[in-house]
């Protein structure tokens, strides 16, 4: 999930993703947006919808358009231009309405439709589908909302997984001392970490100092990650860092030598 906070008083931008949604916690605000599902995966060719919902105390007029997606080292994710992303489905993608207008505290549903063009490259490409409010500048404070919900299509063909793991490190950050693991995703589909399903033992002369758990992360195709695993004990020295990940790729072992 991803958000970009107001800024100042004039035009203010959000974008939500995973889950979709927009609002504060409290009092009821003028604006706020839920689409539900936030991530929609589409084997080929196919249809599917999303509910909006408005449950600000305000009327919104919505304009949906599509961009294309990526992930940066760290999963998090962000929108980017369709001809940057080489397997980007934004270009597939086709729905109605194109605007959308809701009451408060009502919902409309918007139809997504994915057209695979027939050579296309087997396996997982990804867009997003776009709900932006429009400027309600009468009210006396100009505010736009942007709300995004993930679309992954499928193309037909044969699916390759392949994880392969890269170098790990030790860092850090304000917020305490993390390992970094880099992944490369060589298959061409998603692979998703859910939590707890790749672990690091750190040991030192066969005795473990420390289990080490990196939180959910996912991986598009073609590209590189860094999953974080987060050292709450403080270790000095030389140790060994076991890991042990899992996914729908396999399981893959491995050792590194490390000095904290």
């Amino acid at each position: 999930m991803i958000g970009a906070a107001l800024r100042g008083a004039g035009l203010a931008a959000l974008l939500l993703l995973a889950p979709a949604s927009a609002g504060a916690s409290g009092a009821r605000p003028p604006v706020a947006l839920t689409a539900s599902p936030a991530h929609v995966e589409l084997a080929g060719s196919g249809r599917t919808s999303v509910r909006v919902t408005n449950s600000g105390r305000s009327s919104v007029i919505l304009d949906v358009h599509r961009a294309g997606f990526a992930l940066d080292l760290r999963g998090r994710p962000r929108v980017v231009a369709r001809a940057a992303e080489s397997r980007s489905a934004a270009a597939w993608l086709a729905f109605r309405p194109r605007t959308l207008e809701i009451g408060p505290g009502m919902s409309r549903t918007v139809s997504i439709a994915s057209r695979v063009p027939t050579r296309a490259e087997p396996g997982d490409h990804d867009a997003l589908v776009l709900f932006t409010t429009r400027r309600r500048v009468r009210e006396g404070l100009s505010v736009r909302v942007r709300m995004g919900v993930v679309v992954v299509v499928r193309a037909p063909g044969r699916v390759v997984r392949r994880l392969v793991l890269g170098g790990m490190r030790a860092k850090g950050v304000r917020r305490g001392r993390f390992l970094e693991l880099a992944v490369t995703n060589g298959g061409n589909v998603t692979e998703s970490f859910v939590r707890g399903s790749t672990v690091v033992s750190v040991e030192r002369g066969g005795r473990r100092l420390a289990r080490l758990i990196a939180d959910a992360q996912s991986l598009r195709p073609g590209t590189r990650g860094v999953l974080r695993f987060p050292v709450r004990r403080r270790l000095i020295g030389r140790v060994v860092a076991r890991v042990d990940l899992a996914s729908d790729a396999g399981r893959i072992q491995r050792v590194y030598r490390l000095r904290l």
